[in-house]
């Protein structure tokens, strides 16, 4: 995406110097800082502790943590061994997105064919950048597919500005290039049409009104930020056109495990008849999961997310108690947001239904 000017990207690769770099988005809005993935613990410490964040993201850097651990594994006097090793500590430091597990075990089939030091460094080199040009595409098409379904809001209200609802950040910072759930929005956008975007603030870490803020202002996109039990009053007024949310783990039966708040979301937009949907690349599917309520595992974070805020005071980075110091917290991830509850999926080979049968009427290999 074009920041201040600049082609960005959330995660790509000093050819130079084959080091992993990746913007820290826990410093994002008020500062933009880049940080150097030399190391495995390095490459895990990123992921555990969201310097990186959202599925798409999540899987290429695993993807890239695959490569850090070939050329750390140089010399090793079992390297197949360190490498294998190594990917399971990088797949085991998020549980919730599916694509971590997915990247990280596509590099390593390529990596395990190599018989040199330098071979295995190369291919893992090799698939880790196919795969992120790969979601950078995927999300292209799901901003096209998308795009259709806003422009046909648009005709309906006579361009009227259209009012779209998000939550969390399922922008470009969350993937490569374009976003899942917003990859729509900047399509449609992009086309000419009058829109307007609601942001839930997202807590506890706050990625809407921190990142996704973030990326649509630098888009020139309006956009409120919201808190986020605002959006059933908006969906009741019909301040709400459509949701439209990423995901971390969507079951091939279509329930979705997205950031914790989700699928109250969807509760609203139902009791509203809004229209929601949910938008992700194939590699977010889980194809061997039934039933998410009960199957998907869900990531249980510090109750000091919960406990402290982050923001800016007196032009320096601020971190603040809000409960009493005394009170304990809970920090739960992501929740689950049964099929019924789901109008669609974007992905990156069109539109459909949230069923076993439309999602494998789309995805027939699977």
């Amino acid at each position: 995406m074009i920041v201040d000017g600049q082609q960005v990207r959330p995660i790509w690769l000093d050819e130079d110097r084959i080091t992993v770099k990746v913007i820290d988005q826990r410093q994002l809005p008020h500062r933009f800082v880049v940080a150097d993935l030399t190391t495995v613990d390095q490459v895990i410490h990123a992921i555990r502790e969201m310097y990186v964040r959202g599925a798409p993201l999540i899987g290429v850097t695993g993807a890239y943590g695959v490569m850090t651990a070939a050329i750390n594994a140089k010399r090793a006097s079992d390297r197949p061994g360190f490498i294998r090793q190594a990917c399971e500590r990088i797949k085991a430091a998020r549980p919730t997105a599916v694509n971590l597990v997915w990247g990280v075990d596509r590099v390593l089939k390529k990596v395990l064919t190599a018989y040199t030091a330098d071979a295995c460094i190369d291919a893992a080199r090799r698939e880790a950048a196919a795969i992120a040009e790969e979601e950078a595409e995927n999300c292209r098409r799901i901003g096209v597919h998308g795009a259709g379904l806003i422009q046909a809001i648009s005709r309906e209200k006579n361009g009227g500005t259209v009012n779209l609802l998000t939550h969390c950040n399922a922008g470009w910072l969350a993937c490569i290039e374009h976003g899942t759930a917003t990859a729509p929005i900047y399509e449609a956008f992009n086309r000419g049409v009058d829109l307007h975007v609601w942001v839930d603030e997202t807590r506890p870490l706050n990625q809407g009104s921190r990142l996704t803020a973030w990326e649509l202002g630098k888009h020139g996109v309006p956009h409120t930020v919201i808190t986020d039990n605002a959006g059933g009053h908006l969906m009741q007024h019909g301040r709400v056109d459509m949701v439209i949310v990423g995901t971390d783990r969507s079951t091939h039966t279509g329930d979705v495990a997205n950031k914790i708040g989700t699928y109250l979301k969807a509760l609203a937009a139902r009791d509203n008849g809004i229209p929601f949907y949910v938008a992700l690349p194939s590699s977010t599917f889980d194809w061997t999961m039934q039933d998410g309520v009960k199957e998907i595992p869900i990531e249980t974070r510090s109750p000091d997310e919960v406990r402290y805020v982050q923001g800016l005071a007196d032009g320096g980075p601020a971190r603040v108690l809000v409960p009493p110091e005394s009170s304990p917290a809970a920090d739960f991830a992501f929740d689950v947001t049964p099929a019924r509850l789901v109008t669609g999926f974007i992905t990156e080979r069109g539109v459909c239904g949230a069923s076993q049968a439309a999602i494998h009427a789309l995805f027939p290999e699977y």
